[in-house]
């Protein structure tokens, strides 16, 4: 019994030393941890004084005793002062960080994902994009931009599907000139560009009689192609890329 008293005695007296240092670093309160004030870090954001930002974010993104919602706040507003001054990189890596403290921001995955567009990185866009309409279904620009990658996507599928192919089916080509295109992939795309072009200003044409005209200087192209071909001085490629000219004008449609 005696030896318990002697043992609690002696931790209680540890308890009292330990609360009467405490009281003798305050003055006679407890010791309080210092709260890491965000507001500075929002207002050079809001402000886009980066310098002042750059400062001021730091230090509450650099403490390890910054609340996870101050965290995110000051994340998210160095992250958009980044973006808006084009240092996409660092923009990206804030909005990450953000995202991993708090994975249920709709408008930061649409955000990041603008800023992969930005990159050139599309299908990380498309996955930011997605992210976001899992997170709300009605995010309407969200929406919109995974829309627009996918038919990009799409598109960018369509052209892969047949780069390296003429307009034409190359297992019927007999002309020399034919089999020249089908065995040159820049050939065989420009022929496919060129019969797209043309096909298009043909239906683009304001009645049936420019339209004819239209198919007829192409009928003529193709003629003088077919003719040309072979014989000294006829540079086929240069051909091509003057008719593709032609056709979608000197601004390129």
């Amino acid at each position: 019994m005696r030896s318990f008293l002697i043992q609690f005695s002696g931790a209680g007296l540890f308890c009292a030393l330990s609360l009467a240092v405490a009281r003798a670093a305050t003055g006679g309160e407890p010791v309080a941890v210092p709260q890491v004030d965000v507001a500075p870090c929002l207002a050079a954001a809001a402000a886009d004084d980066i310098d002042k930002a750059a400062t001021a974010c730091a230090a509450v993104i650099d403490n390890e005793k910054t609340a996870k919602e101050d965290m995110v706040k000051a994340l998210i507003a160095r992250g958009v002062l980044y973006a808006r001054h084009d240092q996409v990189d660092r923009a990206i890596a804030d909005d990450s960080r953000a995202l991993q403290l708090d994975p249920t921001l709709a408008d930061l995955f649409n955000a990041r994902g603008e800023l992969w567009l930005r990159k050139g990185d599309k299908p990380k866009a498309v996955q930011d994009f997605g992210s976001a309409l899992k997170i709300d279904p009605n995010h309407a620009k969200a929406k919109v931009n995974h829309k627009a990658m996918a038919r990009e996507i799409e598109r960018i599928g369509a052209q892969m599907a047949v780069a390296g192919k003429p307009s034409f089916n190359c297992k019927g080509a007999r002309r020399p000139v034919e089999k020249a295109i089908c065995t040159d992939r820049e050939l065989a795309d420009l022929d496919r560009e060129v019969f797209a072009a043309n096909a298009r200003v043909v239906r683009e044409a304001r009645n049936v009689g420019e339209a004819k005209t239209l198919q007829r200087e192409q009928d003529d192209f193709i003629a003088r192609r077919n003719a040309g071909f072979g014989r000294p001085g006829y540079d086929l490629k240069k051909a091509m890329q003057e008719r593709l000219l032609r056709l979608n004008g000197v601004d390129g449609y």
